[in-house]
């Protein structure tokens, strides 16, 4: 004979599998991965710091192709609003201002290990 379960039982089970169920994100390899987290993080960074830089959204995306655009917008409006609220200035980018390295030439690339003395090259021929 099949013997129905008393509802304090079926209410115990349900419990139960409800407490087990809320420990699942403890389990290792079922979280988010801590890697997407990091790239989300740094986005947001690069974003503040185009702020900061008062660079505009446009350029500090076209200089970030690799980041994740949400998050370098999110980044830069959280570090807009800390900046308003807290009066603070920002500090323009020098990254375009930097000088032109020079060109190499063929006599750059020349090694030399001794000084060359005109008048005993000619004094051999």
């Amino acid at each position: 004979m099949y013997r129905k379960p008393s509802s304090t039982a079926l209410r115990l089970l349900a419990l139960s599998s409800i407490l087990l169920l809320t420990a699942c994100d403890k389990i290792p390899g079922l979280g988010p991965d801590p890697r997407v987290a990091q790239r989300e993080e740094e986005a947001k960074a690069i974003g503040g710091a185009c702020r900061h830089a008062l660079r505009g959204l446009e350029d500090c995306y076209t200089l970030n192709p690799k980041a994740a655009k949400a998050a370098v917008f999110a980044g830069w409006k959280d570090m807009d609003a800390y900046m308003r609220e807290n009066k603070i200035e920002g500090t323009p980018s020098v990254l375009g201002k930097a000088e032109p390295k020079p060109e190499r030439t063929e006599r750059n690339n020349d090694i030399e290990t001794e000084t060359r003395d005109p008048a005993a090259s000619r004094s051999r021929s």
